[in-house]
């Protein structure tokens, strides 16, 4: 019985330790993959329209114009 309880001890702080683990190498955006990213396609307001209903709800619902840019939500008086 304790031999058991040590094992699923130490399974769960392996399994704890390599859950969160990413190799930075992967994450990295590469030259080469930088003109894909930086496309027409990839920007936030390419549709005017969208951009403009998106602004009227976070106009509606916050009481604030602008700043979508910024994370996050609440009065705003950090």
């Amino acid at each position: 019985m304790k031999i058991r309880v040590i094992l699923v001890l130490g399974l769960t702080a392996v399994a704890a330790v390599f859950s969160g683990c990413a190799n930075p190498n992967l994450v990295r955006v590469k030259p080469w993959e930088r003109a894909t990213l930086a496309g027409y396609s990839m920007r936030a307001d390419r549709d005017s329209l969208h951009t403009a209903m998106s602004e009227h709800t976070f106009f509606s619902r916050e009481t604030a114009a602008g700043g979508r840019g910024v994370g996050g939500s609440g009065c705003g008086c950090n």
